[in-house]
């Protein structure tokens, strides 16, 4: 049997994003407080012969709440950059088979693509014993996309610039959410669209000392807060009615997670969020898990 790394990417949350006006490069400056939670998609990365060619497949986990179509070009996909970016930084073929399978909705604001990326980063410098470490994983990243960065390094972190200064934080708070997945579209151009044009009245710079207020052991239901959000909820206007459905059932806060369009609600602990996450699905009809905070899983490698 051939060498196996099996890469869980998990799923990211925003709990405070401030985002500043676009620069001269057109990009947007953000400074974010982001966590991981237990949502993952699965890589599963098989070694073959060095003169084998790296094949790849995409699909849907059994599990998925939410599915849509997986129409991209597989030489686009977050994580196969990310297997090519490795082969161009030692100077030679890592040829692998990829299986992945989706949990983490496409378009959702959830970072699933940049986690998939991440997960290949770390299987891949397993998979062949690379030896790179966290920081030079994390350098090959940022060329791949804002929040991959973060994503090498899982847990909690402040994330700030165009996603490339990463301040990790040596806990992790002990967080309960409930993440609801509405059939809205939020494509992240116009939404950032959107917050141009309503932010045009205002001055809009980055308030990092806004973000790192709210960073604390512990996250009160209200203290999050999100600049895309309006922008989010005028590019998708249903998505304020499951917002403010999901609000009346929860009796708490509702927040929108990077671009959206999934919303999360902060929860007292375990019980409340699987007994909120069920009234949302059954009861709403909004498909709806139940997640925590988590670092970052290590590759499970199994060599034959």
């Amino acid at each position: 049997m051939p060498d196996t790394a099996l890469a869980l990417a998990p799923a990211k949350l925003n709990l405070a994003l401030s985002v500043g006006p676009p620069g001269v490069d057109r990009m947007h400056p953000i400074a974010s407080w982001m966590v991981t939670v237990d949502l993952f998609d699965e890589l599963l990365l098989t070694r073959l012969p060095e003169e084998s060619l790296s094949r790849y497949a995409i699909l849907w986990h059994r599990d998925a709440r939410k599915r849509s179509d997986i129409d991209w070009s597989i030489t686009k996909d977050l994580a196969v950059r990310a297997h090519l970016a490795l082969e161009e930084r030692v100077g030679r073929p890592l040829p692998l088979q990829l299986k992945m399978e989706k949990r983490i909705p496409v378009g959702g604001g959830l970072g699933g693509g940049s986690s998939n990326a991440a997960a290949m980063l770390h299987g891949v410098n397993r998979l062949f014993e690379l030896g790179l470490s966290n920081d030079e994983l994390a350098e090959i990243a940022s060329g791949l996309g804002s929040d991959v960065a973060f994503l090498v390094h899982g847990g909690s972190a402040i994330v700030e610039g165009l996603g490339e200064r990463v301040e990790t934080h040596d806990t992790i708070p002990s967080l309960h959410a409930v993440l609801a997945f509405p059939q809205a579209a939020c494509p992240t151009g116009p939404v950032y669209g959107a917050f141009d044009r309503l932010a045009a009245e205002r001055s809009g710079a980055v308030d990092a000392a806004r973000v790192r207020r709210i960073v604390a052991p512990r996250v009160a239901p209200d203290a999050c807060f999100n600049d895309l959000a309006p922008a989010a909820l005028e590019i998708a206007p249903t998505l304020r009615d499951d917002l403010e459905d999901l609000a009346a059932l929860a009796e708490r806060p509702v927040h929108v997670s990077g671009s959206g369009s999934t919303l999360f609600v902060l929860c007292d602990d375990p019980l409340h969020a699987e007994a909120l996450a069920t009234a949302a699905t059954e009861r709403l009809k909004l498909p709806s898990v139940a997640v925590k905070t988590v670092a970052r899983p290590e590759p499970d490698v199994r060599r034959e």
